[in-house]
């Protein structure tokens, strides 16, 4: 009977540790699901060129949060949860867009699936370029094509902050909060 009953304190022990782990690691993998502002859909990713970056580069009477990166970037794939962050908290204030240079491979696998393990919901474009030093020349002067990069633009289409490597979210925060005059 002791037996018994150990084995079953110990099986119930195994299952609740099992079910604790579990919900760790959801919670660990992406934004809490309360934060986002609107319903999750499918990740959509849209192939640009050149010609159609520097039409999405053009502010809309909001302040524009570029940000550039790619899956096979570990500083990126770190720092996107916090850009999710921000797009969940900014919504509607600013306009955000991020701008993936991964492979064309990766427009219909890889990235999408990315974006849906982050719950990412801001507008994201693949851009394939003829001449990467042109565009990243055209993007910011101080940029040296370095991954992640970010920029901010004015309701006027000024840069006013940029900045190359993994960004945390306070500093990120206080740049809009700037951009927006709060």
């Amino acid at each position: 009977m002791f037996l018994k009953n150990r084995f079953f304190i110990a099986l119930c022990a195994f299952m609740l540790l099992a079910t604790a782990c579990t919900q760790t690691q959801e919670i660990a993998q992406g934004p809490p699901a309360e934060t986002a502002p609107r319903a999750a859909g499918p990740a959509k990713v849209t192939q640009i060129d050149d010609a159609k970056l520097k039409e999405l580069l053009k502010p809309n009477g909001k302040p524009l949060l570029v940000n550039f990166w790619a899956t096979w970037c570990g500083p990126c794939r770190e720092e996107f949860p916090d850009l999710v962050r921000i797009d969940n908290e900014y919504y509607g204030k600013i306009d955000f867009i991020t701008i993936s240079l991964d492979y064309i491979e990766e427009l219909e696998t890889g990235v999408p699936k990315f974006l849906t393990e982050m719950n990412a919901q801001m507008p994201t474009y693949l851009l394939i370029s003829e001449d990467e030093n042109t565009v990243i020349a055209s993007v910011a002067k101080n940029w040296s094509g370095g991954l992640p990069f970010t920029i901010l633009y004015d309701p006027a289409g000024t840069p006013t902050f940029t900045h190359q490597g993994a960004i945390t979210h306070t500093a990120l925060k206080a740049e809009i909060e700037k951009a927006l005059g709060e």
